[in-house]
């Protein structure tokens, strides 16, 4: 947790939590077959009823109830397909990002950004469900989506997803500007046909993921300025360096899942370079905040404020290691 101030807005943000993120193919060795997922998007049948799964006798399908799929709660399963809670986390720090930028506030370019960058992240979300069906399927946190129950059809999926990609590009690039449209697909990009596919190959994925985690707020920077000036690499960088002990934390919390879906986390393949990388970008937060002042992105107090609060994250980063 940690606080930023500008000098020129006095904006305090005390909780930046992300997650952030083109419809791609995933790799063979993910799925076992590309033509396996081109098929079952062209039949629309379920997917997840023809998946055989690494070790489906670790689901216990007998607690798992039937959910009614009418068109009345049609709203809700594209919320749940879009991740709306992470996709909120994306719009605010894009936000962040556009409230920090030294240029006038533009209610329209505001809201613009704000749409095109939540569609891109529903987008980015709903083809991530889509890969990852078989490997949902065996973890606890996610075997009950919409995909993995067979509740909403590939087709069904891919479609929301695309027709989420088309409108928030033409919004960010009719809207706001060229750059910030193009940070936004890349994102899209980086998340479903990069860090997706590399969970399961390399604990290389994190550092890609938390590239996915600091775009938004160089999104919201470039619709405000139309560019990139030093004082939103120090922001992207503070929001890079933090998805490390976020999800370090996470994953360490959720090994045996990750484990048996066969994803390569850092707390399951290597729990020391965990604590060591934890600790280390722990201690990039506190550096990167107090170099905030010399860009003129916060004034001098926002760095004094923040060093008892890194301070403390800082102690929490070390205690990991005993």
């Amino acid at each position: 947790m940690f606080t930023i101030s500008s000098c020129k807005s006095v904006l305090k943000i005390k909780h930046v939590n992300f997650a952030i993120s083109s419809v791609v193919k995933p790799l063979k060795r993910n799925l076992g077959s590309t033509s396996y997922l081109s098929k079952a998007v062209a039949s629309s049948k379920p997917l997840a009823s023809n998946v055989p799964t690494i070790c489906e006798s670790n689901v216990d399908h007998q607690r798992i109830k039937p959910l009614e799929a009418t068109l009345t709660s049609a709203p809700q399963k594209y919320l749940l397909l879009s991740k709306i809670r992470l996709t909120s986390l994306v719009v605010m720090t894009s936000l962040g990002g556009y409230a920090m930028a030294p240029a006038p506030f533009e209610l329209s370019t505001v809201l613009f950004c704000s749409l095109g960058t939540g569609l891109l992240s529903c987008a980015a979300n709903t083809i991530n469900q889509f890969h990852e069906v078989p490997f949902d399927a065996q973890m606890a946190r996610t075997r009950n989506r919409l995909l993995v129950r067979s509740i909403v059809t590939p087709l069904h999926a891919m479609g929301f997803a695309g027709v989420c990609a088309l409108t928030g590009t033409l919004i960010l690039y009719y809207g706001v500007n060229g750059l910030t449209t193009s940070l936004g697909l890349l994102n899209v990009i980086l998340y479903t046909s990069v860090y997706t596919p590399l969970k399961r190959i390399s604990i290389l994925n994190t550092w890609v993921g938390s590239i996915v985690g600091a775009l938004p707020p160089l999104m919201g920077w470039a619709g405000c300025t139309g560019g990139l000036e030093s004082g939103a690499w120090i922001l992207a960088g503070i929001l890079y360096a933090w998805q490390f002990p976020h999800f370090n934390a996470l994953s360490w919390n959720l090994r045996p899942d990750y484990s048996r879906a066969g994803y390569r986390m850092m707390a399951v393949t290597d729990p020391d370079l965990c604590r060591r990388t934890t600790l280390r970008y722990t201690a990039a937060i506190m550096i990167l905040s107090c170099a905030a002042p010399f860009v003129n992105l916060t004034n001098t107090w926002f760095a004094l404020e923040s060093l008892p609060i890194n301070g403390y994250f800082l102690y929490l980063g070390m205690s990991v290691l005993s």
